[in-house]
């Protein structure tokens, strides 16, 4: 059995600040080592159920947060960014069984987390995809659907687990904090952990074909940005229209290309 990690910061208990989340910053020192052990939680409850070959990719900031010695052996780790459009799901294809998110996080526009974001942290006000608003772990579940994996497991806020299972309602979830305005309640960091472990364990024991991916046969996609150049300048990638000063739209039947479309127009 082939299994398929994604792994995020913000998403992890405690992390409540950017500089937390940003390994430039001493602060961050603390949340790489819990992003790694909630990681580590996972691929041990994938092995515990089973799997032979367990991937995982470090998709924040510069992809190199989760420490490589703390993993276990079998583990293969997908560090920095090749370019991809499938970026936090990159390597991820139809010979992997399921795939998990970890340490994901409230959407743009949502108020579940101070870290509240979707795919850049400064300039997006929000995503939509088939006029509703997009998370990464949306995004990122798309992309498992369309190579036909199912998203079996999600770690993270509480906000973003409501919304997971929303979009796929036979996920298993753990939220390990929820935010209140500036502030996050957490549970505790070993609790967290063993949470993890013992859910991604009974996700995968079970009959991974419920948490298939729904593949929409269109996708239309607006993206809202808070500065109008900014907008301007996603204007010109292929089959764009502005739709006001601060937005645009995209339309495409095929999802590779709205991630290609994200690729260009994010940076």
């Amino acid at each position: 059995m082939k299994i398929y990690i994604s792994a995020d910061i913000e998403g992890v208990t405690g992390a409540t600040q950017w500089d937390e989340t940003d390994r430039k910053h001493a602060d961050c020192a603390e949340f790489r080592e819990q992003m790694t052990a909630e990681v580590a939680a996972a691929c041990e409850g994938a092995l515990n159920a089973g799997a032979t070959d367990v991937w995982v990719k470090d998709a924040h900031g510069s992809g190199r947060y989760i420490i490589p010695a703390k993993l276990p052996r079998e583990v293969r780790l997908v560090r920095e960014w090749s370019g991809h459009p499938f970026a936090m799901m990159q390597e991820l294809d139809e010979t992997f069984h399921a795939a998990l998110a970890i340490g994901y996080h409230a959407r743009a526009g949502s108020n579940g987390s101070p870290l509240a974001h979707t795919m850049t942290e400064v300039n997006m006000i929000y995503i939509k995809i088939n006029e509703q608003y997009a998370s990464e772990f949306m995004v990122s579940a798309y992309t498992a659907g369309l190579v036909g994996v199912p998203v079996v497991f999600l770690s993270g806020d509480a906000a973003i687990c409501q919304e997971a299972q929303a979009l796929i309602p036979g996920l298993a979830t753990v939220a390990v904090k929820h935010g209140v305005g500036n502030t996050t309640v957490n549970i505790h960091p070993h609790l967290a952990v063993e949470r993890i472990r013992a859910g991604v364990e009974a996700a995968l024991k079970a009959d991974v074909s419920k948490c298939r991916v729904p593949r929409p046969d269109h996708f239309s996609v607006e993206m809202r940005y808070q500065r109008h150049a900014d907008a301007y300048h996603a204007s010109f990638f292929p089959d764009v229209s502005q739709i006001g000063t601060h937005a645009v739209q995209f339309e495409a039947d095929d999802y590779f290309e709205v991630l290609r479309f994200f690729k260009f127009c994010l940076a």
